[in-house]
């Protein structure tokens, strides 16, 4: 009876370490960075957002999975100025999920949902994304959306490496 008290005991201890870790391991955000305060994930979206439509299940091509419009599209092309950002690191980014729609970025750069932008080096393009946070270090990759990589002229099976800004 002893020993499987002991047990009990030492397992109740050490999930309550675990619970305390995270507080302590200096992976914790600073609350001043908006971009790294929040720890809760994932956010909800504000139900006012609209969303491009869900391509049709037939869609097999960039140009019918993409179901932006041309609207969405220069909305995304537009540029903050400079002071109204700031640079979170590059990463490399492969293809997100093809059927998901919008303009995203999902990155472990980014500790909850923000609104950002990516720049393509090699075409000098880039296009605003919401930045989507993603278990990782900041070192891991990351996923772009279909209607993002087709903006930058971003290879679509290739790796391009971009720069990731966050709005202030």
């Amino acid at each position: 009876m002893k020993p499987a008290l002991a047990l009990l005991l030492i397992l109740h201890l050490l999930s309550a370490c675990a619970a305390v870790a995270p507080i302590f391991s200096g992976d914790r955000a600073d609350a001043e960075d908006p971009v790294q305060s929040d720890l809760v994930r994932p956010q909800a979206r504000p139900s006012d957002l609209s969303l491009p439509a869900t391509p049709p299940s037939g869609a097999r091509t960039a140009e019918t999975l993409d179901t932006t419009s041309q609207e969405d599209r220069a909305a995304a092309r537009a540029t903050p100025p400079a002071s109204a950002e700031r640079l979170l690191g590059t990463t490399i980014a492969s293809l997100g999920a093809p059927t998901e729609p919008g303009f995203w970025l999902k990155t472990p750069l980014v500790r909850r949902e923000t609104q950002g932008r990516v720049v393509y080096l090699e075409t000098g393009k880039s296009v605003q994304v919401t930045l989507i946070p993603i278990d990782g270090p900041p070192t891991a990759g990351s996923r772009l959306s279909l209607p993002a990589l087709r903006l930058i002229e971003a290879p679509l099976t290739g790796l391009p490496e971009v720069q990731v800004f966050a709005g202030t």
